[in-house]
């Protein structure tokens, strides 16, 4: 042991240290869902049902354009969706911890400031790996397949994971913006018109003319489009500029989304009890 191993927090340096604080925040997160495992069956139910509701119930009357099985043109669209309600997990666990003084006791401790939103985001993507883990296992045993290759399929998780982590930061803003977890329950009334205006369940083109674009401009639909694309499976590019460019805007928007939330959650985390 040398003298450095004894020396207070600052002679490591920050970087040591807002590492080190980070891994310490995202092993408490995976500690409450090891203890609370029901919570990551709770997240994933609702896409599983939905793929065996929409897929097999309704699938026979939906219609493809161009063609095309409509399980295969569904599961990039349950990926994402997947992704997206991830937001409410985020503002919901940000809220709890928050209203429980967990936010500010972080802020009394000799802790990295960045470790709070870094750790938040770690953990959340690790959870999101496995979620899509887990989902793309049911999707194989319902009869989908990826045709893009190693590499399209490796790049296809690569956007999803984007999407999710871009909306991570929407989600922590909103539970330190939000009061208490049943405000941010609320947020399924905002989310659900959100997935279903766009391409997850349907494409665009089907749409009511003034509908269509919308749901076309829609961030998510881009990275439905976009993964639809790099699995190989059915879909509709479309007319519109954002359709036509899919996968570029399934990395700019994630990107945006980043830019402006990232910051506005820092700066929210650190106006806490002034």
């Amino acid at each position: 042991m040398t003298t450095a191993d004894l020396a207070p927090g600052p002679a490591r340096g920050r970087v040591y240290w807002a590492v080190a604080d980070c891994a310490t925040l995202v092993r408490r997160t995976l500690l409450n869902y090891r203890r609370k495992p029901i919570a990551i069956l709770w997240q994933l139910g609702f896409p599983i049902v939905s793929v065996l509701l929409y897929g097999f119930v309704f699938g026979s009357a939906m219609r493809v354009p161009g063609g095309g099985d409509y399980k295969d043109f569904l599961m990039p669209g349950m990926f994402t969706m997947t992704m997206t309600f991830g937001l409410m997990n985020t503002a919901t666990s940000v809220v709890s911890d928050s209203g429980k003084g967990v936010m500010d006791r972080f802020r009394s401790m000799p802790m990295a400031p960045s470790a709070v939103t870094t750790g938040r985001g770690v953990s959340d993507l690790m959870v999101a790996s496995a979620e899509l883990a887990i989902l793309a296992v049911t999707a194989l045993a319902v009869g989908w397949t990826s045709d893009g290759g190693f590499g399209g399929t490796l790049f296809a998780f690569g956007l999803l994971l984007l999407l999710r982590f871009s909306l991570i930061w929407v989600g922590v803003w909103c539970g330190l913006a939000l009061p208490d977890t049943e405000s941010a329950g609320a947020l399924y009334a905002v989310i659900f018109p959100v997935t279903m205006i766009s391409s997850v369940y349907v494409a665009p083109a089907l749409m009511p003319g003034w509908l269509g674009p919308v749901a076309a401009w829609n961030p998510i639909s881009s990275t439905v489009a976009a993964t639809r694309e790099l699995f190989g499976n059915p879909g509709a590019a479309g007319e519109t500029w954002v359709e036509q460019h899919a996968l570029l805007m399934a990395v700019v928007w994630p990107l945006a989304l980043t830019a402006v939330f990232l910051p506005l959650a820092v700066r929210r985390f650190q106006r806490l009890s002034r």
